[in-house]
């Protein structure tokens, strides 16, 4: 009962900020204000390892490997052993998005772990106002997170978690950085294996572009003389806060019968340049080897054009203690395209 309250006192606290923004009342109502792309560090917000975005994204509560760091780092601390784990997807519009991970179980003490996220445009041409056709240079744009995580059991049932991370944008010649923190929590109930999970990711301060792409040579005074003809200048670039965003997901073991297992999913997930939407998944396994997995993503969303995503994995056992899990997972982005997540496991 102590372990519920105290779930549920931290889960309030993650959670307490998320209430929809309001502003006035128009005289049909009051409307939610969104406030949709104008945070930074877009990348994210694309999610990690193909098991999870086979689920739908509604991974919180089942977080139980290494891609536990990304949705609840409390996840982290029930993973058994020590594991790596690659993932990947030529995300839309061609872009390469690719995560690895490592972590290690130190028994009593917690268990700790590394990632990092790296997401390359690959070479576009550049263009300007006077040359829209391209003026013969190339650049790219590169985001990475560097995460450290640590995740403890502070019982059999409940566990908590958390991440430091190093985030960076850079766009040809121009870059921004920042700190910052992530924080979950794990609790299994005793009602028939329901698991609930809350977690917040990506609370840190603004991130502003700087470089040698913002900077300029103007002349101040055009029509006068004798002044300074040539000063150095640069644009004032605006600071953008980071996606922060806050999750509370449920999973339930709807079927357990021998060797056949069915879990149900859902996340509610509330970002702070967005409206709220809820991610739903359901996975099959047999025998803890072979699964399939299917779900819906960013439901209720508005204007939203993600939808439903289907996967399956193989989990094969080398040795006593080595596994490989490969996972397979398709995400439908609607009138955008489709993409294909890739993920390899190995568990020892």
């Amino acid at each position: 009962m102590r372990t519920t309250l105290l779930f549920l006192a931290v889960a309030f606290v993650l959670t307490a900020p998320a209430g929809a923004q309001t502003f006035g009342d128009t005289g049909d109502g009051t409307q939610t204000l969104t406030k949709v792309a104008t945070t930074s560090a877009q990348f994210l917000k694309i999610g990690v390892g193909a098991r999870a975005i086979g689920l739908g994204g509604a991974f919180v509560a089942e977080a139980s490997d290494l891609s536990a760091m990304y949705w609840n780092p409390a996840g982290l601390a029930r993973m058994p052993g020590s594991g790596v784990q690659f993932n990947h997807t030529q995300y839309l519009a061609d872009v390469s998005y690719s995560v690895a991970a490592f972590g290690v179980s130190l028994g009593a003490i917690g268990s700790v772990g590394a990632s990092l996220i790296y997401l390359d445009s690959g070479d576009m041409a550049v263009r300007t106002t006077s040359r829209p056709g391209g003026t013969g240079e190339r650049f790219k744009v590169q985001d990475l997170a560097l995460q450290l995580t640590y995740g403890r059991n502070l019982t059999d049932r409940f566990s908590l978690g958390a991440n430091l991370k190093y985030i960076r944008e850079q766009i040809w010649h121009s870059s921004a950085s920042a700190m910052a923190f992530d924080v979950g929590v794990l609790f299994t109930t005793p009602f028939r294996a329901l698991r609930l999970g809350a977690s917040m990711a990506n609370f840190g301060p603004k991130m502003q572009m700087t470089g040698r792409d913002i900077l300029f040579s103007t002349d101040p005074a055009v029509d006068a003389s004798g002044n300074v003809e040539i000063v150095n200048a640069e644009f004032l670039t605006d600071e953008h806060a980071l996606p922060l965003i806050f999750r509370v997901g449920l999973a339930w073991d709807a079927v357990t019968l021998g060797d056949h297992r069915v879990v149900v999913l859902s996340d509610a997930a509330h970002p702070n340049d967005n409206s709220e939407y809820l991610n739903v998944g359901s996975e099959y396994s047999f025998r803890d080897m072979i699964f399939l997995r299917g779900g819906f993503r960013n439901l209720f969303e508005t204007d939203g054009v993600q939808g439903i995503t289907l996967g399956g994995g193989l989990n094969l056992r080398v040795d006593r203690s080595v596994r490989i899990r490969v996972d397979y997972a398709y995400a439908d982005f609607g009138i955008l395209d489709q993409t294909h997540w890739y993920t390899f496991n190995l568990i020892f």
